[in-house]
């Protein structure tokens, strides 16, 4: 461990390790590297090249479904049920066969710690007493999941393929239990899966070690080792990627990008991520909680500006809950910035001289960025917006607990159905400071007993066109009335080694795969 830390945190070198895959990021949002509780956007990535779920999909076409540890599966007549078959011959890192009993434990286990990521198991009726009888091992390599509805047939099948899904290793984290609490203590730091790398250490705010999964079923990657180096700042990262001191460099900005182009030793690739950009504006501040003031934000942000200078080529305008490329999705961007159309507003909500809110920002230089943009032309209209800057764990701990008054972020889909996003934008079951269930209309206490409904009868509708009308429908309702300023969605954009090739820019963080990196010579 200790060599493989050390490459790490080699001084200037000509060029990295024939075998291995160096990238700078910001990975300062892991807080976990446990399955059942990662939902930030580094350790998704990092749990998609070392877990495996039961069925995944092709991320050129996401409605191209397949199996991975799964060999076959069969629905029942009355669409509740879905039965399993697990492929014979795969094991973990460990060396233990994966047999049914293995993603039995993983979704039982998910559901009964009940961390941020189990709403998306458990909005199939799925809870911590019923669990262990609608999750079933048939036989051997045979399991049954049932449901409390008959959803549309793709919803589960996208659910599964979400980091909470992936399968764990039984035996091992079993091996691991303290005090009845499933191993989660020491797979918070350790590693239990079946995927093409191993996770050999990570250590907060510096670096994630992986190395190559000897027992991995399929191809095995050519790396040796990949890590993540915690590097925040674009223009250190840009530096060390012109000496050769890293592979690729992940957080690049607008000035970063474009002096790259230029390098013949470099190249930039990008892709369309599902991931938005949003302000979200917590419904206990009795300002925020106004109709008049949450449009009026809305026509205070500079969003072609934004797109076009601070995060030029990394976003593009969208402002609806539901990204480009999924079914359904409303590309209509209704917004602009008129800072005579939100006084009057601010006017009609009898704050003609505005008001003062703090705002939580993560301390990336692109959040930043906006953030002090944003807070400029609030200030247009007399809004007097104080910045409190975090980083990703202080930022998203207090925001979970909705203690915040906004809350600017990026959000991931989960899955590749849209419910995913309609589910947390747009579906508040339970608005109590002490609900089972808290998506991000709950963090911001936004109470829709109606709209919640409606998305309830959307993620029923197995008619693909019919469905797609109803989340448009949704979306339209959503951006007059929500205190969700929807801004951007991402383009992620990497600067990557000329002799670096293969690594896979997907639509979700745990579809990004340097799983058949190469480098050539």
């Amino acid at each position: 461990m200790a060599s493989a830390i050390g490459l790490a945190s080699v001084p200037v070198q000509a060029q990295t390790p024939p075998d291995t895959l160096i990238q700078a990021w910001q990975i300062d949002d892991v807080i976990s590297l446990d399955p059942a509780e990662v939902f930030e956007f580094t350790a998704s990535e990092v749990l998609g090249n070392s877990y495996q779920p039961l069925v995944g999909y092709d991320v050129k076409d996401v409605s191209d479904i397949f199996g991975v540890i799964a060999e076959s599966w069969e629905v029942s007549e009355d669409g509740k049920t879905f039965t399993f078959t697990i492929k014979p011959g795969l094991q973990f890192a460990s060396g233990n066969p994966i047999t049914a009993a293995d993603p039995v434990f993983s979704l039982q286990r998910a559901v009964k710690l009940d961390k941020s990521p189990a709403f998306i198991l458990t909005q199939f009726g799925l809870n911590a007493e019923n669990v262990d009888q609608m999750v079933r091992q048939t036989g051997d390599m045979t399991m049954e999941l049932e449901m409390d509805k008959a959803y549309a047939p793709t919803l589960l099948l996208y659910c599964l393929t979400a980091t909470v899904g992936f399968v764990v290793d039984k035996e091992l984290v079993m091996s691991h239990e303290a005090d009845g609490d499933f191993g989660y203590e020491w797979l918070k730091t350790n590693y239990a899966g079946s995927g093409a790398f191993t996770i050999r250490d990570w250590r907060a705010n510096e670096v994630i070690v992986l190395e190559r999964n000897e027992n991995f079923s399929g191809d095995a990657s050519p790396m040796a080792r990949a890590i993540y180096r915690h590097i925040p700042e674009g223009s250190t990262q840009r530096l060390l990627l012109e000496k050769g001191d890293i592979d690729i460099a992940r957080n690049l900005g607008a000035e970063e990008i474009i002096a790259l182009a230029d390098n013949a030793d470099i190249k930039i690739e990008d892709g369309i991520k599902g991931s938005i950009y949003y302000m979200g504006l917590n419904q206990k501040n009795e300002n925020l909680m106004k109709p008049e003031v949450r449009e009026a934000m809305k026509y205070l942000v500079d969003y072609a500006t934004i797109a076009d200078t601070i995060m030029k080529g990394k976003v593009k305008v969208h402002q609806a809950f539901l990204p480009e490329g999924f079914l359904g999705a409303l590309n209509d961007n209704p917004y602009a910035l008129n800072v005579e159309k939100a006084k009057e507003l601010l006017a009609a909500a009898d704050l003609p001289d505005g008001f003062t809110v703090t705002m939580d920002t993560r301390n990336t230089p692109e959040i930043t960025a906006m953030a002090e943009a944003i807070q400029q032309t609030m200030a247009d209209a007399g809004i007097k917006m104080e910045l409190i800057p975090g980083d990703g764990q202080q930022t998203l701990t207090k925001y979970r607990a909705r203690n915040h008054d906004i809350y600017i972020g990026r959000w991931g889909p989960d899955y590749q159905d849209p419910h995913t996003n309609a589910d947390t934008f747009a579906r508040n079951p339970d608005n109590g400071d002490d609900a089972a269930s808290k998506p991000l209309a709950w963090r911001n206490a936004w109470d829709i007993p109606e709209m919640t409904k409606q998305a309830d009868a959307a993620v029923l509708e197995k008619d693909a066109k019919a469905r797609a009308d109803m989340y448009i429908a949704l979306q339209q309702e959503h951006q007059k009335v929500s205190p969700f300023v929807i801004m951007f969605q991402e383009i992620e954009v990497l600067g990557i080694r000329k002799d670096v090739n293969g690594f896979i820019i997907g639509p979700s963080f745990n579809d990004n795969s340097f799983r058949q990196v190469t480098k050539s010579e």
